[in-house]
């Protein structure tokens, strides 16, 4: 797409600028490594850039290159990632590496479309990794970017509707510069994280687009942008059982599809039973409860749903190893000590709550 030389040297240019003065230090600033790159990308989606510093640094120790997350195991897998949710990220990741060693010799392909047809790399993805790692012209947009080009171009149009987002993109394409086209779609990212904010209210005054943003010469910046809601949270209701024998606790291994797939979880069951029906389901263990009382109450927020816990703290006797083989209503499960949790076992954010209670 053309565009006036001028409107793009009044876009690019002052972005560029204020980016080179302004942007913050971030470990994934620091390299072109594709690998290193992507991993930084995949764990920004739905995650803040302060909480990822410390999961970026400990998962390239662990798994430094693309061929030691295709050979992973995927309990350390997702151990590594347990705290940044949304798990399907990484096994899509731990997919697309698998792909990179047998059908690229091992090197992430270098191109938009390539990128783009690994699993788990979506368009914007695509672009920042193709943009960044290998100087390709082509546009990253997320809903930062989303937000700052709706309010400097004053457009009304739904930012939920994917057609809008592929509009955007498009347009966007005439304002990457051929010799730094990494670094404008960064500056774009930064703008939107720390000046045209996501909520309250954009700091204008330290904007490189002050004086040509369309929406605050038009004072729509609380207008804009305009995006539709999404539907309504569904309410689930959860009790958590923690069943312990005095040294081991029960934990029950999650069906290899759907949400939180494979991973672990203390047995739990739909809607709020009574102390008595989770006696009998701990029963119906093979197990020998000893004391039951009622435990913490915790809720857990995923995208379109909501998990509102109670939870039983039950004590059995000790013939927990005994139970092992029998089989059960859950069909999976461990027992181990306390501690494995933190080492060996992921446990998902939903159930933090719950982990002091344990020991």
């Amino acid at each position: 797409m053309k565009t006036d030389q001028g409107a793009a040297d009044g876009i690019t240019q002052p972005l560029l600028l204020w980016y080179d003065n302004n942007k913050r230090s971030l470990p994934w600033r620091e390299t072109k490594d594709p690998y290193r790159i992507w991993v930084s990308e995949i764990m920004l989606q739905q995650t803040r850039v302060e909480a990822v510093r410390g999961y970026y640094q400990r998962f390239l120790e662990a798994l430094p290159d693309i061929g030691a997350l295709a050979r992973a195991e995927e309990p350390y897998l997702l151990k590594l990632w347990e705290g940044l949710g949304y798990y399907n990220r990484v096994r899509n990741m731990q997919k697309a590496a698998i792909r990179v060693m047998e059908e690229y010799e091992g090197r992430m392909p270098d191109c938009y479309e390539l990128l783009l047809s690994l699993p788990g790399i979506g368009e914007y993805t695509a672009g920042a990794i193709a943009s960044i790692a290998f100087d390709r012209v082509a546009p990253a947009v997320d809903g930062n970017v989303l937000r700052i080009l709706a309010r400097l171009w004053g457009d009304a149009s739904d930012i939920a509707d994917p057609g809008v987002k592929k509009a955007f993109a498009k347009r966007l394409l005439a304002y990457i510069p051929q010799d730094r086209p990494g670094d404008f779609n960064q500056a774009l990212i930064e703008l939107g994280a720390v000046v045209c904010v996501p909520n309250g209210k954009p700091k204008c005054g330290e904007c490189p687009w002050r004086e040509i943003c369309i929406a605050k010469k038009e004072e729509r910046t609380d207008l804009l942008p305009v995006k539709s809601k999404k539907k309504e949270r569904s309410i689930e209701k959860k009790t958590v059982l923690l069943i312990l024998d005095g040294s081991h606790v029960l934990l029950h291994k999650r069906p290899k599809s759907g949400l939180l797939a494979g991973m672990y979880e203390f047995p739990m069951a739909d809607g709020w039973i009574s102390a008595a029906r989770a006696k009998e389901m701990t029963a119906e263990l093979g197990l020998s409860p000893l004391r039951i009382r009622k435990s913490t109450e915790a809720v857990h927020i995923f995208t379109h749903k909501e998990w509102h816990m109670h939870s039983y703290l039950v004590t059995v006797a000790d013939t927990m190893p005994e139970a092992k083989a029998k089989k059960t209503p859950w069909q999976e499960y461990v027992l181990i000590p306390p501690g494995e949790l933190d080492k060996t076992y992921p446990l998902p954010s939903a159930f933090k709550a719950f982990r002091h209670i344990i020991g």
